[in-house]
């Protein structure tokens, strides 16, 4: 128990927090302690009926059942290996710039979750950030399933087209992959092509709630550290969120 409080402890916050938050969610849902239905982005509760928890619920909860349990676990693998690779790599001693990444992100799963009437939001968010790492450090070789290797800009695709021919999905992975390039454009490739200003700037009230620990500037260049992740299969979605 000691071995796990200190693994735990040492995760960084932000990644500790969503960690957290979605492990809960999705056990109180499985244990019957919260109503699913409450939990889920629905147009006509959460905007209609100003539910505004939902906003935030339908990020973190999953249905957890026999035949989704998989597929949740893998979720969990990798937000735990890829947010905490950028919120202590690209984003080490910048806790405003990465609390920002994250919710510009889930303002974006929001947006098209109503938009495209998606319930369950987990994949995209998820997704989302593992595009981003895979970006700024697109030339790290990962490893997925049986052993191939390939470069780390190719893995959300990679995960993209098996998840296509596995469960016949793919829409998730899509839409989280069209919203991490848009914070990755936005925060990153315009102002490094065009040596312009970010389109995207941390706004004031979360560094002083989230002070720099040790200065520098948002959009750093790109973090591309020795460390190889290991991947695993996207596996199968839930009905219930269109994957």
């Amino acid at each position: 128990m000691s071995d796990l409080g200190d693994w735990y402890r040492g995760v960084p916050r932000f990644t500790r927090l969503w960690f957290t938050g979605t492990v809960a969610l999705t056990l109180f849902g499985r244990f019957g302690l919260l109503n699913p239905i409450n939990l889920i982005l629905l147009y006509s509760e959460a905007v209609k009926r100003l539910q505004v928890w939902r906003f935030i619920t339908s990020v973190l909860y999953y249905p957890l059942t026999p035949q989704t349990g998989f597929h949740y676990l893998i979720n969990l693998y990798f937000l735990y290996n890829y947010s905490r690779r950028l919120e202590e790599g690209t984003y080490q001693r910048k806790p405003a710039d990465f609390a920002f990444l994250l919710i510009f992100n889930w303002i974006c799963c929001i947006i098209m979750g109503l938009v495209a009437d998606m319930p369950l939001l987990m994949d995209p968010m998820v997704l989302s950030v593992l595009y981003v790492w895979c970006q700024l450090n697109s030339d790290v070789i990962v490893t997925f399933w049986f052993g191939t290797r390939f470069k780390a800009i190719f893995l959300p695709w990679v995960l993209l087209g098996f998840n296509l021919v596995i469960s016949g999905g793919g829409l998730m992975e899509l839409i989280g992959i069209l919203i991490g390039h848009l914070y990755f454009f936005l925060a990153f490739k315009y102002p490094q092509e065009l040596g312009c200003p970010s389109l995207l700037s941390t706004p004031g009230f979360l560094k002083n709630w989230f002070p720099e620990e040790g200065g520098g500037t948002f959009g750093p260049a790109p973090d591309r550290g020795p460390a190889i992740p290991r991947g695993r299969m996207w596996g199968q979605g839930h009905v219930l969120g269109g994957n």
